[in-house]
C-alpha cells in the first residue's frame, strides 16, 4: 500500500495535467467557452464517443486525436497500476503467510491460543510481553486483523482450532501448553479432546463459560479451566475488601513498567540443587530474588509452601515462585533447570 499511493498520486496528476491541457487547448483553438472546452476533453479522454459539442476544425481535429491518444494510454497506466496494486497486496500476504508458518514449523515448546477474541487477543497479548514463541488459531479473517492491531508480530495459523490438522499445522505436537478461549464451550472441549489426543504432555488451558462444563473439560484433557464468571466475581470482591494486595498482585505480574516481577522456575532433575535444601541451594545469595513460595511435584492446592522455610527440600519437578528482575530470574532458570 504504501508503494502504491505515491503512484496513485502521479498517474491522478497525469489526469490533472491532460484535463488542463485539453480545456486550455480546446478554448485556444477553437474559442469555446471553459464549460464546452471541459466537458469536450473529458469525453475525449474517456473515450465514452459522444459527438462534437461544436464542429470541430482542421487543427482541432488533429488536437482532438493527439488528446484521444493520451486518454487511452492514461488508462491503460490506471489499469496497470490497479493490477499491480491488487498482486502486490496478495503477494505481500502470501509471502507474509509463508515465512509465518515456517517460524512456526521451528518452534518448539511454545504456547498455541485457539482463538482471537477479546479474551484470546488479551491472551497474546500478555504473552507477547514474556514469550515471542505462541501462535494463535483464528477461522475468522476479520478478527485476525483485530489481533494484529494489537500484536503486530503475532504467528497466525487462519483455520479452524477444533480439526487435528490445524492444531498440527500450529505446532502442538512440540508446544508445550496450549490456550482455548473459543466462543463456545463445545468447541473449547473438542479442542481439548483433540489436543490431548494428539499430545499427551501438553498442558491445556481451557475458558468455560457455564459451570456445567467445567468439569466435562477436566474430563476431556484439560488441566486448568477457567470461568470468566467466577473469577471476575472473586476479583470484585477482593477489589472492594483487599484492594491493596490486588493492586500489588497486578504491578508484579502485569505491569510492564516495572523493574520487580514475580515469575516461576522448575527444578530440573540434572540440576545442582535437586535433593538439596533451600539453605544449601542458596538461591537468595546467589541470584538476589525473594522466594515466595516452593509447589511439590504434586501440583495440588495444598502442595504450596509459602514462605518456605530454610529446610524445605528441592525436588526435580518442583516450581519454585520468586520476586525479582528479569535477570535474576533468568540466572535462576539456569541454576536450577
Amino acid at each position: 500500500m504504501r508503494v502504491f499511493l505515491p503512484r496513485l498520486l502521479w498517474i491522478l496528476a497525469f489526469l490533472l495535467v491532460l484535463v488542463t491541457v485539453g480545456t486550455v487547448g480546446y478554448m485556444l483553438i477553437e474559442g469555446w467557452p471553459p464549460g464546452d472546452a471541459l466537458y469536450m476533453t473529458v469525453i475525449t479522454l474517456t473515450a465514452v464517443g459522444y459527438q462534437e459539442v461544436h464542429p470541430l476544425g482542421a487543427a482541432g481535429r488533429d488536437f482532438t486525436m493527439l488528446l484521444l491518444v493520451a486518454g487511452i494510454t492514461w488508462m491503460a497506466v490506471w489499469f496497470a497500476g490497479l493490477t499491480s496494486a491488487i498482486v502486490e497486496l496478495d503477494l505481500q500476504d502470501a509471502l507474509r503467510r509463508r515465512r509465518s508458518m515456517k517460524d512456526i514449523a521451528n518452534m518448539k515448546d511454545h504456547v498455541i491460543v485457539c482463538g482471537a477474541g477479546r479474551t484470546g487477543r488479551q491472551v497474546a497479548q500478555e504473552l507477547e510481553t514474556m514469550t515471542s514463541r505462541f501462535v494463535v488459531i483464528e477461522i475468522d479473517s476479520a478478527r485476525i486483523e483485530k489481533l494484529r492491531e494489537f500484536v503486530p508480530h503475532a504467528h497466525v495459523v487462519e483455520g479452524d482450532a477444533t480439526h487435528d490438522q490445524v492444531l498440527i499445522d500450529a505446532g502442538v505436537l512440540r508446544a508445550k501448553g496450549l490456550i482455548t478461549c473459543l466462543s463456545a464451550d463445545t468447541d473449547n472441549l473438542f479442542v481439548c479432546l483433540s489436543a490431548r489426543d494428539l499430545a499427551a504432555r501438553l498442558t491445556i488451558v481451557a475458558r468455560a463459560y457455564e459451570e456445567e462444563t467445567t468439569d466435562k473439560l477436566y474430563r476431556a484433557g484439560a488441566d486448568q479451566v477457567v470461568s470468566p464468571n467466577a473469577s471476575g466475581a472473586i476479583r470484585m470482591a477482593s477489589v472492594l475488601l483487599r484492594p491493596s494486595v490486588v493492586s500489588f498482585l497486578d504491578i508484579v505480574t502485569r505491569s510492564p513498567d516495572l523493574a520487580l516481577r514475580m515469575e516461576q522456575a522448575t527444578v530440573g532433575a540434572a540440576s545442582g540443587v535437586d535433593g538439596k535444601t533451600l539453605l544449601e541451594a542458596g538461591i537468595p545469595q546467589r541470584t538476589g530474588l525473594i522466594i515466595i513460595a516452593v509447589r511439590k511435584t504434586t501440583g495440588g492446592p495444598s502442595d504450596f509452601h509459602f514462605n518456605p522455610a530454610a529446610d524445605t527440600r528441592l525436588e526435580a519437578g518442583d516450581d519454585v515462585i520468586v520476586l525479582g528482575t528479569e535477570d535474576q530470574i533468568a540466572e535462576l532458570r539456569r541454576y536450577v533447570s
